[in-house]
């Protein structure tokens, strides 16, 4: 290693210790910042359901059915796109899912949070030689979509806590 390279490296290393050291975190990583304490879920029989139960009360919600705000969740909907024109060789598929969430106060039935929309999307491949694999790859591709949701709905309701 040139004497240059160690040097940069050094004083690279030496302001990230400093900067870690006062408390400086890039924005979107580490901690979550405030969360709902309670919150009745009424949510649509769906498979995005349980995906979000788990999500807030991994993110530190309680889930009680007598909670001061109560957090209305739609039916998800999926949409597929072809992105590949032609039947010859891999297709490009982007795959949408969409659902519909409404807050309210559960004293008075007032909406905190008036209908509003939830919207994810990916992108998958499928080539001629995995044809077999296409329906794995499409639910997995579902499976990460309702994940993303729920980390969107979560960050939706964040300011609801600070409130």
């Amino acid at each position: 290693m040139k004497r240059r390279d160690f040097l940069h490296l050094s004083l690279a290393g030496i302001a990230a210790m400093g900067l870690s050291g006062c408390g400086f975190r890039l924005r979107g990583l580490g901690s979550s910042g405030p969360t709902l304490e309670a919150l009745a879920l009424n949510a649509a029989d769906s498979d995005l359901a349980p995906v979000v139960r788990e999500s807030l009360e991994s993110a530190g919600t309680r889930l009680d059915v007598n909670a001061a705000l109560r957090l209305n969740l739609g039916q998800e909907r999926f949409r597929e796109i072809s992105l590949t024109h032609g039947d010859a060789g891999s297709q490009d598929t982007e795959l949408q899912l969409t659902a519909p969430f409404s807050v309210q106060r559960a004293a008075d039935g007032a909406y905190l949070l008036n209908q509003q929309q939830l919207d994810v999307s990916t992108t998958f491949s499928v080539s001629d030689d995995d044809l077999l694999a296409q329906d794995d790859i499409r639910s997995e591709a579902r499976e990460r979509l309702r994940r993303d949701a729920a980390r969107q709905l979560i960050e939706r309701l964040r300011p609801l806590a600070e409130r």
